[in-house]
């Protein structure tokens, strides 16, 4: 407690004394019932605080046998609608994938929720393994409990790896990647590799489909020449 608010409480407390037998006011039971419940915190801070370096845990991070990282909001044990909420990130390389179309359907079936650098919120370290075909983030607050919501997340994500292992690779070999949503992330955060094509943005003939290139100009000049 600084010198400036412990003379003030002393000057308050000079008007809480008893006059004439009557009571202290209520301002001085407010105050006193402050005083307590900050020596409360106090004594807890210097007797049990201690007490929790039993419970210490040094940091893994996460490995192959692990490849789910759960996130999690808790507002100190106050109801909140937001703490019912789930997210789920897992890179792609760690999922029981069986060869690389496999990866590359996956992807494609995550739609907007595939990004190839981890969430910062994530926990997970982009290391060479786990950032070689990218990350999958789901997250849910549809149903009113946290397990409910988990359980809805695990589902959808059996069923991604269920549909990615499929047979009848063929049609997915030849479909890109549709990468809007991480272009349009890279214009809203307006840090400069939206400008002038910065960023690998820029288009090319690559992004246009072949049978939309002019074909080859000596294929061109003769059907425009009159026959002789």
């Amino acid at each position: 407690m600084s010198k400036a608010s412990k003379a003030v409480d002393e000057e308050i407390l000079q008007h809480f004394q008893p006059d004439g037998g009557l009571d202290v006011p209520v301002a001085g039971y407010l105050l006193h019932r402050q005083q307590r419940q900050t020596l409360y915190y106090m004594r807890l801070i210097e007797h049990e605080i201690p007490k929790l370096v039993a419970f210490r845990k040094s940091f893994v991070p996460p490995t192959a046998a692990t490849p789910l990282v759960i996130r999690s909001v808790d507002f100190a044990g106050e109801q909140h609608p937001l703490t019912a909420k789930r997210s789920v990130v897992v890179p792609v390389a760690h999922l029981p994938l069986r060869n690389e179309v496999a990866f590359h359907r996956t992807k494609l079936l995550a739609g907007v929720r595939w990004m190839p650098e981890p969430p910062r919120d994530s926990g997970i370290l982009a290391d060479e393994d786990a950032a070689k075909h990218g990350f999958i983030k789901i997250a849910c607050e549809d149903f009113p409990r946290a397990n409910m919501n988990l359980k809805w997340i695990s589902d959808t994500l059996d069923k991604l790896v269920l549909e990615a292992n499929a047979e009848g690779e063929a049609p997915y070999q030849r479909l890109p990647l549709d990468t809007r949503h991480l272009d349009s992330k890279v214009r809203k955060s307006k840090k400069g590799d939206h400008v002038r094509g910065r960023g690998g943005l820029r288009p090319s003939l690559k992004d246009f489909p072949t049978e939309w290139l002019p074909k080859r100009q000596e294929n061109v000049i003769p059907s425009i020449l009159p026959s002789q």
